[in-house]
């Protein structure tokens, strides 16, 4: 399976996408490491090369028969049609995850006080989240709102739509 999060920086994507990872053993692909890596390497401008590598390293692990958890912002239709199609390749059924943080004080404080994990990553700052080009969903997801769950929680309801998932849009 492709599990397929979406969701603006600071909302806690990575977080929940390592915790749901150890809880399945699952292979994780974020395009912050890969970017950042691109970056290190000179490559300029990245845009939409980030994207393009971590759909090919999900593709092989999903060949592989390993869970993927692609951990992406994920702003636009294009994006997440792209992720799906990588399921479809590998014949694998796939899961969109839109992560949230529906109060926006705690979003902002998470974005303003987090640290990179990655040596020299630049994260963004709140004016440049708020301002990002981020479509809204025109298709069904699973709707995670770290504002309200805890992470045990939020890993707990991205297990119940992978073994329930119908299509429809379901908010947690």
């Amino acid at each position: 399976m492709l599990i397929i999060f979406s969701g603006l920086p600071g909302v806690g994507k990575t977080s929940l996408g390592r915790a749901l990872a150890t809880r399945l053993r699952a292979t994780m692909v974020r395009v912050d490491g890969i970017e950042h890596a691109l970056a290190q390497g000179g490559v300029s401008p990245i845009d939409g090369l980030g994207y393009e590598i971590a759909y090919a390293v999900a593709l092989e692990n999903l060949k592989l028969g390993r869970t993927v958890i692609a951990d992406t912002v994920n702003p636009w239709e294009l994006t997440r049609q792209a992720w799906r199609d990588v399921a479809v390749q590998a014949g694998v059924p796939s899961l969109d995850v839109e992560v949230c943080c529906s109060d926006v004080e705690e979003h902002r404080r998470r974005v303003e006080s987090r640290v990179a994990d990655l040596a020299g990553f630049k994260l963004p700052t709140w004016d440049e989240v708020v301002g990002r080009d981020y479509h809204a969903w025109t298709t069904p997801r699973l709707v995670v709102d770290l504002a309200s769950l805890s992470l045990d929680e939020a890993v707990e309801a991205v297990v119940s739509g992978m073994l329930g998932g119908n299509g429809t849009a379901k908010t947690y």
